[in-house]
């Protein structure tokens, strides 16, 4: 049977594409729509303005880079330490889902912190793969079972047993300033992978076509949110599972787990690379098969891993730490690409103060002040919500595991 025993059973958010309906249900399926889709335009313009920056500056890799560029050693550190924290974090969140989907696959009666544990030893053990193109394919395999999953959708599995029930979804919905304020860290954060247009950006063979498989990639992207988000509250309304994968009853949990499991681990896997490059750029141990390279690729991989084990089996509510997540680093997705037009273009502009360019300021502006009051609030709110659910988890824990 099943054990969902701690913290960490059915009321566990993985999937950035399926808290969304979560979040729906929070925010009214309208406005959740709109906010995620506002989310998504900004963080386009966002990735458009790292190909700009790089076409601008040739020498700038990375968003550290970017950071030294335009605030200095101050500015690099701040925001490689940033991006490795949330790299760190996905992977943690990687890790849960995993665990998940053994759990619900097996048969076995071992808690969900076991196969957090064994997560653990997979995304290690590919992790420390140093050639992704022939496994990289899987990460295809789990979208496609993902999307074919969502369209099971049957009576939930959280629903009432008995008699007639109706999915409870509303078009609208009066959330307090907390549930408001996390359910647009949780979009934020599903968006957040920003940074990593840059690398992108620099190795693309035709620069020429970056802004068209930009517009491609965010438009599957965002279609797919909106997709999954849609069709399962609507299903499903308040009585979602979450991870919502499990909505439609036992039997199809574990399809669909079983399915998307082969996506799950090679997101634990992908996440753990950008400090070993970080650590060897520039010297020639980083394309040497030798006794540092290997030891720094181990040593990084490891070190990732442990620490993602230890966020994923340690914070109670990990939907409460998604939006919390996605609130403190907001600093991965608008403010530092506001200050990159800025940078380019504040000196030039003052000449002649077009239209055009007093209206990019002003966008500029508001990127880099909104990124900033959700960056605070959100971070208020994923707080609140952590503090308020910790009696309800610390009382689930002593009944199950005593």
């Amino acid at each position: 049977m099943d054990c969902n025993c701690g913290p960490h059973g059915e009321d566990t958010d993985w999937s950035w594409g399926t808290f969304h309906s979560k979040t729906f249900h929070s925010l009214g399926l309208v406005p959740g729509v709109l906010c995620l889709v506002a989310v998504s335009a900004i963080t386009t313009w966002s990735d458009y303005m790292i190909g700009t920056f790089k076409h601008n500056h040739p020498e700038v890799y990375g968003i550290d880079d970017a950071g030294y560029k335009m605030f200095g050693v101050i500015g690099r550190e701040v925001l490689a330490i940033v991006f490795m924290l949330y790299w760190i974090f996905v992977s943690g969140s990687a890790l849960l889902g995993i665990s998940i989907g053994l759990n619900s696959v097996s048969t076995h009666a071992a808690c969900t912190a076991v196969f957090v544990a064994v997560a653990a030893v997979l995304g290690f053990g590919f992790s420390s793969i140093r050639t992704l193109g022939r496994i990289g394919w899987l990460a295809w395999v789990g979208l496609v079972c993902i999307m074919t999953s969502i369209g099971v959708q049957d009576r939930p599995a959280a629903a009432p047993t008995e008699g007639h029930w109706e999915s409870d979804w509303q078009l609208t919905n009066n959330p307090t300033f907390v549930d408001g304020i996390s359910a647009v860290s949780a979009h934020i954060f599903a968006f957040s992978g920003t940074p990593a247009f840059f690398s992108i950006a620099a190795e693309m063979r035709e620069p020429k076509y970056y802004a068209r498989s930009l517009l491609t990639c965010q438009t599957i992207v965002t279609v797919t949110y909106i997709t999954i988000g849609v069709v399962v509250y609507y299903y499903c309304g308040s009585s979602v599972a979450s991870p919502a994968l499990g909505s439609a009853g036992i039997i199809m949990k574990k399809v669909c787990y079983g399915f998307a499991l082969p996506g799950l681990i090679v997101t634990a896997m992908l996440m753990t690379h950008y400090l070993f490059i970080r650590l060897l750029r520039g010297t020639p141990h980083l394309n040497s098969s030798n006794m540092v390279h290997w030891g720094t690729w181990l040593a990084c991989t490891g070190g990732v891993t442990i620490v993602a084990y230890i966020i994923a089996s340690a914070i109670p509510i990990f939907s409460s730490l998604v939006s919390l997540i996605g609130a403190l680093l907001t600093l991965m997705c608008f403010q530092p690409y506001g200050c990159m037009w800025l940078y380019d273009n504040w000196t030039s502009g003052k000449k002649d103060k077009s239209l055009k360019w007093c209206l990019m300021v002003a966008w500029s502006i508001f990127v880099i002040v909104s990124g900033t009051f959700i960056m605070i609030a959100g971070t208020y709110g994923s707080v609140v919500t952590i503090m308020e659910s910790f009696p309800v988890i610390w009382w689930y824990r002593c009944l199950v595991l005593r």
